[in-house]
């Protein structure tokens, strides 16, 4: 392993940020998509002689991506696996999730960051740190890691993924409660319908969260949808 570590030690020196361009326009967010990510590492990796390969592995309920670095000599390494499960079982949802996951894996094998295209990331020190941790080396090639995508309707991106299950409930407890306190969606009706849309957007994920947590946020829910009920009536 010796001459590819040595040329992606050096290969890592000139990476560069994934800039933010493309906008959620639901949020109104900027994050950097995969030509972007792409873009921030291809130049210096082919010119320490290194080949960028993301394999695919058979997945039933979404894609798993493996992010491999080819050296000239023959030596390979791995970054490891990657399972981002599928919101919609069509082409839509699949491609969608290819797309978060081949991403969120080059990222996180060449532990680069997005940074904002304004002019103040000249004046940054570049951050090392992974969006997603790190897969280890040295981890068995026949266990994939779990990433848990919080999508919203009529999205095609994902607007966070968390690594662990608690960090994703928690962060969709926090967008069904925005959208309830919304001022933006003044009429109760559209909150109401926003809500359950952002629910069935997520079924994927809600069917692996524990069986109790899963009843406390259905129950959340249904209080929630009572509560703009209520308002409605007034």
């Amino acid at each position: 392993m010796k001459e590819i570590a040595t040329a992606l030690v050096k290969a890592q020196k000139a990476f560069g940020p994934a800039i933010k361009n493309s906008t959620n326009p639901a949020y109104r967010s900027k994050y950097a998509d995969l030509s972007a990510c792409i873009d921030a590492v291809i130049g210096a990796l082919n010119e320490n002689n290194i080949m960028l390969m993301q394999h695919t592995h058979e997945c039933n309920d979404g894609v798993i991506i493996e992010t491999v670095f080819v050296h000239e000599s023959g030596e390979t390494l791995s970054a490891g696996r990657l399972h981002v499960p599928a919101t919609k079982h069509d082409a839509q949802g699949y491609g969608s999730a290819m797309s978060y996951a081949r991403r969120y894996s080059l990222m996180a094998a060449c532990g680069i960051s997005a940074e904002d295209d304004d002019g103040n990331a000249a004046s940054r020190t570049k951050s090392r740190a992974n969006p997603l941790d790190k897969v280890s080396d040295t981890a068995p090639r026949s266990e994939a890691v779990s990433a848990y995508p919080l999508r919203i309707p009529q999205q095609e991106e994902p607007v966070g993924v968390h690594q662990s299950i608690d960090a994703w409930v928690d962060a969709y407890s926090a967008l069904m409660k925005r959208v309830e306190d919304s001022a933006k969606i003044p009429d109760p009706r559209d909150k109401m319908t926003k809500l359950r849309e952002i629910k069935e957007a997520n079924e994927a994920v809600l069917d692996k969260v524990d069986v109790a947590v899963k009843a406390k946020l259905t129950s959340d829910y249904q209080l929630r949808i009572r509560r703009l009920g209520a308002q409605q009536e007034k």
